[in-house]
């Protein structure tokens, strides 16, 4: 991605400013959390001394928090280096764009999922094989092992928390606050760069959707593998084969890691033609992450045959909850993107009620929002009967056995869910926030300025334009 080219002076300009924008963000939030972290830990510590807590758990909550925060950075990094790029390569050709684009998101993705696997491997292996718990008092058995490693997933929670939450009310207060002065006090395009609040804006959309949502994720990834290993440890404790225990619960972990092996290759599927619409992009970005998550379904099979071995059903009945879960992501997906897309009727109902005036928009756009969170809640709560019913052997009746097989069965089909994250957060790294500004002195109407960010929607969505629009249009 730093091979690529940032394009012109102007752009390369804008895009520094951004840039070191965000890095003084981070700069500050991370001074903040420091503060709030070295807090909980002397807490933890000294509930160590009490033992209420083991030795352990206040530098794991550190290693959590400090991991998150690297997830953000990174992908902060990531992002405002490629933005102005992907906005240069998309004036070459649609496909150069997207790869530009779509690929630098898989550096965030892939680093996300990285780091989490890093951290929850380092630790099981330090815990496992070193004997430290024993060290500080603590038993060394699997189950203190696997719950002693949840609070490494309460640090990446709480960094997350700062990081989210932070991130977006700096990128609401940027947003509102370079709205009012551009377009309300001075009649100036959005996005254009003769107003400096633009860059606020700009490192607000890059603190919120990229920072943010990379501990986030990071958070929820970890924390799915974590939690399912603890219930791993616990379904199987009094399990009369040997070492099933521990397969259980290094189930997870490989069934992430196949997963990042597997989304590289649904990366390299994504790809489009030049003039492609909306539809056709989505298209490209849906092969990829589809292709990943069948792929995944099926070393899954593999992987639980070669742990729990295919004498008996066990394999492929929690097999079977992994798939649960990759279904569920894939439909929650395909109903995001028909209740968002501009493609689709919901979105354009929205728009065409804004020929009546802001009311309509309001009411129309409330509306939508709470209908399209049914089918995402509906295929949540079917995802987690029906993975518990796999796992447990489709057994209804209430026994300690079932309700530990099936809740291992709703962890792993999280995993299930999390294990393309490396593509899908690919799909969702948002490269516009330098992309928008890239703005240029029109050739025709000199003392106006051209949005790039406005001319790529009306390309994409408006009917098929006259020869001669259309030429003045690609010259913009």
């Amino acid at each position: 991605m730093l091979g690529k080219d940032e394009g012109t002076e102007l752009m390369k300009t804008i895009a520094s400013h951004v840039r070191k924008g965000a890095m003084a963000y981070l700069k500050q939030q991370y001074k903040v959390v420091t503060i709030v972290f070295v807090v909980l830990a002397v807490i933890f510590a000294v509930m160590a001394i009490f033992k209420l807590q083991n030795g352990v758990v206040w530098f794991a909550f550190l290693t959590g928090g400090f991991f998150s925060g690297l997830a953000g950075f990174f992908g902060m990094k990531t992002a405002t280096y490629a933005s102005a790029r992907t906005a240069n390569a998309a004036r070459q050709s649609l496909n150069a764009g997207l790869q530009v684009a779509f690929r630098s998101g898989a550096v965030m993705g892939l680093t996300v999922v990285g780091l989490a696997l890093l951290d929850v491997a380092g630790w099981f292996l330090i815990l496992n094989g070193t004997g430290l718990l024993e060290l500080v008092g603590a038993e060394g058995d699997l189950i203190t092992i696997t719950t002693t490693m949840l609070t490494f997933g309460m640090g990446a929670s709480t960094q997350a928390l700062f990081a989210r939450v932070g991130g977006g009310i700096y990128t609401k207060a940027a947003d509102v606050g370079a709205d009012l002065v551009g377009k309300t006090e001075y009649n100036i395009p959005e996005d254009d760069p003769r107003n400096p609040a633009t860059i606020a804006d700009n490192v607000g959309d890059n603190v919120g959707d990229v920072a943010g949502m990379g501990a986030d994720l990071y958070e929820s990834y970890a924390g799915s593998i974590l939690a399912t290993m603890a219930l791993g440890a616990s379904a199987f404790a009094t399990s009369a084969v040997e070492g099933m225990q521990l397969k259980a619960v290094l189930a997870p972990s490989l069934i992430a890691a196949f997963g990042v092996l597997l989304s590289l290759i649904g990366i390299f599927m994504v790809k489009t033609k030049e003039g492609a619409g909306m539809k056709e992009l989505l298209r490209a970005l849906a092969i990829g992450t589809n292709t990943a998550a069948f792929l995944i379904a099926g070393v899954t099979f593999g992987i639980f045959a070669w742990l729990f071995g295919t004498e008996g059903s066990q394999w492929w009945q929690v097999s079977l909850s992994v798939v649960v879960g990759l279904l569920a992501g894939v439909i929650i997906g395909k109903s995001t993107e028909y209740y968002t897309s501009q493609s689709y009727k919901p979105t354009q109902k929205v728009s065409e009620s804004s020929q009546t005036g802001p009311a309509t928009v309001i009411i129309s756009g409330l509306g939508l929002g709470m209908l399209s969170t049914a089918i995402p809640v509906v295929t949540v709560g079917v995802a987690i009967v029906l993975a518990y019913l796999c796992a447990n052997g489709f057994h209804v009746e209430f026994s300690p056995e079932n309700l530990s097989m099936g809740l291992y069965g709703i962890g792993i089909a999280a995993v299930g869910m999390l294990s393309t994250l490396g593509i899908t957060l690919a799909t969702d790294t948002d490269l516009s926030p330098t992309t928008p500004v890239v703005t240029q002195k029109c050739p025709v109407c000199p003392q106006k300025y051209v949005s790039a960010r406005t001319l790529w929607m009306r390309l994409v969505t408006l009917p098929p334009l006259p020869v001669k629009v259309s030429r003045l249009a690609l010259l913009h």
